[in-house]
């Protein structure tokens, strides 16, 4: 399908969106007096920064409802990487990246006065001073990009500024962390790599093989970011990274991002004590000015004695194993999520908990957000 005929489908679509949210600043200081948007002391920590997230349900189709944007708002989350690519190697991914896009565009010009995209350093601070949840566009997986790189142009004008290369499996660009070759970066990735530092867009090898991950931070001429994962040496599981890994990671610059996955643990329902666990772990081997959180999930509490939510949920692991997307430990009787951070306030809790275990404040600022905003600054401008 061409690349002509997909935007002619999907321009009126975005278009308006895109209109809006480049509007959303104006008149930016009367509509603070007048938006409530929920406990202003939500916004009174330090950068929020979460590598790999969001907030409401994945789709947001149907529109985001009033709850979902307060649980947003008490969360004091100041950026959010944010999901919008079709992370498989579908031929209509681009379509369906395009749909996403266009969707996510559409809530942001809905509520210009608790939502806004963030596409530098610049929006990162108007997020956090006009008290609104920041979204950064991301991929995890680079199908959509095309098999030439044809939509790149047209996909960072849209507000992606954070590219992960590959997902699970093998696409054109690399091997994901399941594929048993381990190839490495194809010359269309060593491309993609050069055409990503040149834009200024951050790369991102959280799911990619370990061949993968090593020549990317190896090729990049910029830092690189591991949004979302956990430590191998804690935890042995494709989705994790080693030591060596985090540790080129942090040399070069970048944050590696903890997430809140079932991958934390060997068996069982993760909890905070998990997540701790591996970040502590990766601070010891990356030091504390590249270590974040990146929860791969929303802030919203998850009802999960609800029979519907679990029939749901269990489908959805079916459905990830048909497609050959699922990794090892997706169990449909382990949520993923941690019950003890299962609240909008998860980012509060879990910077408490690390606290009485003897992280001081400028230690916990770094790891809540303040490392991730400084390397998209340094990446992104």
């Amino acid at each position: 399908m061409s690349l002509s005929r997909v935007t002619r489908r999907h321009f009126v679509q975005f278009a308006s969106g895109i209109a809006l949210s480049g509007c959303a600043g104006q008149g930016r200081d009367a509509q603070a007096a007048d938006r409530a948007p929920g406990p202003k002391a939500a916004f009174d920590d330090g950068i929020i920064f979460d590598g790999s997230g969001g907030i409401g349900r994945y789709e947001w189709d149907p529109p985001l409802t009033a709850s979902e944007i307060q649980d947003g708002l008490r969360s004091g989350l100041t950026c959010v990487s944010i999901t919008v690519d079709d992370v498989t190697n579908s031929e209509h991914s681009f379509d369906h990246t395009m749909q996403t896009i266009s969707v996510r565009l559409r809530e942001i010009a809905a509520h210009p006065e608790s939502l806004m995209l963030v596409r530098n350093a610049a929006d990162v601070r108007a997020a956090k001073a006009t008290k609104r949840v920041g979204f950064i566009f991301a991929f995890q997986g680079a199908t959509a990009l095309g098999p030439a790189l044809e939509h790149f142009d047209l996909l960072y004008g849209l507000g992606v500024r954070v590219m992960q290369l590959t997902y699970n499996t093998r696409n054109l660009l690399g091997d994901g962390c399941l594929e048993a070759g381990n190839a490495g970066l194809s010359t269309l990735g060593r491309r993609a790599v050069e055409r990503m530092n040149t834009s200024r867009v951050l790369i991102d090898v959280s799911h990619c093989g370990q061949r993968t991950t090593a020549e990317a931070i190896e090729l990049s001429k910029q830092p690189i970011a591991i949004t979302h994962t956990g430590c191998s040496a804690v935890v042995n599981h494709p989705r994790n990274k080693r030591d060596e890994e985090l540790k080129r990671c942090a040399d070069k610059g970048g944050v590696a991002g903890i997430y809140f996955m079932p991958f934390l643990r060997a068996q069982g329902q993760q909890m905070a004590a998990d997540v701790i666990a591996h970040l502590e772990h990766a601070i010891n081997v990356c030091g504390e000015d590249h270590v974040g959180i990146g929860s791969d999930g929303s802030v919203s509490t998850v009802n999960i004695n609800d029979p519907a939510y679990v029939q749901e949920f269990r489908k959805e692991v079916e459905e990830r194993r048909k497609k050959g997307i699922s990794a090892p430990g997706e169990d449909p009787n382990v949520f993923p999520l941690c019950p003890d951070l299962n609240t909008p306030q998860k980012f509060r809790i879990l910077r408490d908990k690390l606290r009485a275990r003897g992280h001081g404040q400028a230690r916990l600022d770094k790891i809540m957000g303040g490392n991730f905003a400084r390397l998209f600054a340094d990446v992104c401008g």
